[in-house]
Protein backbone atom coordinates (compact mmCIF):
# COMPACT_ATOMS: atom_id res chain seq x y z
CA UNK A 1 0.00 0.00 0.00
CA UNK A 2 1.49 3.44 -0.55
CA UNK A 3 2.23 6.08 1.88
CA UNK A 4 -0.13 8.48 1.52
CA UNK A 5 -3.07 10.23 3.78
CA UNK A 6 -6.39 9.32 2.00
CA UNK A 7 -7.96 12.73 3.45
CA UNK A 8 -5.16 15.15 3.19
CA UNK A 9 -3.16 13.79 0.26
CA UNK A 10 -0.02 14.03 2.39
CA UNK A 11 3.13 11.94 0.87
CA UNK A 12 6.40 10.71 1.37
CA UNK A 13 8.98 14.01 0.53
CA UNK A 14 12.35 13.68 -0.18
CA UNK A 15 15.66 15.49 1.66
CA UNK A 16 18.95 15.15 2.23
CA UNK A 17 20.68 13.81 5.24
CA UNK A 18 23.78 16.67 6.42
CA UNK A 19 26.77 14.95 8.23
CA UNK A 20 28.80 16.79 10.18
CA UNK A 21 31.33 17.43 7.66
CA UNK A 22 28.32 18.81 5.55
CA UNK A 23 27.80 15.78 3.13
CA UNK A 24 24.36 15.30 1.67
CA UNK A 25 22.80 12.16 0.67
CA UNK A 26 19.15 11.34 0.03
CA UNK A 27 16.72 10.41 2.17
CA UNK A 28 12.82 10.21 2.49
CA UNK A 29 10.50 12.07 5.14
CA UNK A 30 7.48 10.05 5.57
CA UNK A 31 3.90 11.15 6.66
CA UNK A 32 2.63 10.02 10.15
CA UNK A 33 0.00 7.46 9.25
CA UNK A 34 -2.35 5.12 11.07
CA UNK A 35 -5.01 3.06 9.58
CA UNK A 36 -8.39 4.08 11.78
CA UNK A 37 -12.41 2.78 11.27
CA UNK A 38 -14.40 6.12 11.09
CA UNK A 39 -17.94 6.52 11.36
CA UNK A 40 -19.87 9.27 9.97
CA UNK A 41 -23.08 9.92 10.96
CA UNK A 42 -24.48 11.70 8.56
CA UNK A 43 -24.46 8.96 5.78
CA UNK A 44 -24.82 6.00 8.80
CA UNK A 45 -21.14 4.49 7.10
CA UNK A 46 -17.78 3.32 8.54
CA UNK A 47 -14.85 4.35 6.50
CA UNK A 48 -11.73 2.47 7.15
CA UNK A 49 -8.55 4.64 5.85
CA UNK A 50 -5.32 4.98 6.04
CA UNK A 51 -4.64 9.15 7.14
CA UNK A 52 -2.51 11.19 8.96
CA UNK A 53 -2.15 11.49 12.88
CA UNK A 54 -2.62 15.62 12.15
CA UNK A 55 -5.78 14.73 10.38
CA UNK A 56 -6.89 12.76 13.26
CA UNK A 57 -6.64 16.41 14.77
CA UNK A 58 -8.40 18.30 12.32
CA UNK A 59 -11.16 15.43 12.38
CA UNK A 60 -11.68 15.93 15.55
CA UNK A 61 -11.77 19.35 15.40
CA UNK A 62 -14.38 20.12 12.07
CA UNK A 63 -15.94 16.70 12.26
CA UNK A 64 -15.29 13.76 10.24
CA UNK A 65 -18.35 14.73 7.52
CA UNK A 66 -16.96 18.13 7.10
CA UNK A 67 -13.66 16.83 6.43
CA UNK A 68 -14.56 13.71 3.65
CA UNK A 69 -16.56 16.66 2.31
CA UNK A 70 -13.98 18.73 1.49
CA UNK A 71 -11.35 15.94 0.49
CA UNK A 72 -14.23 15.36 -2.31
CA UNK A 73 -14.19 18.84 -3.63
CA UNK A 74 -10.24 18.73 -4.09
CA UNK A 75 -11.17 15.23 -5.56
CA UNK A 76 -8.20 13.58 -3.35
CA UNK A 77 -11.17 10.68 -2.86
CA UNK A 78 -14.24 9.23 -4.38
Amino acid sequence: MSRICQLSGKKVITGNHVSHSNRKTKRKFYPNLVEKVIFVPEEGVYYRMKISTSMLRTISKKGAYACIKDAREKGIIW
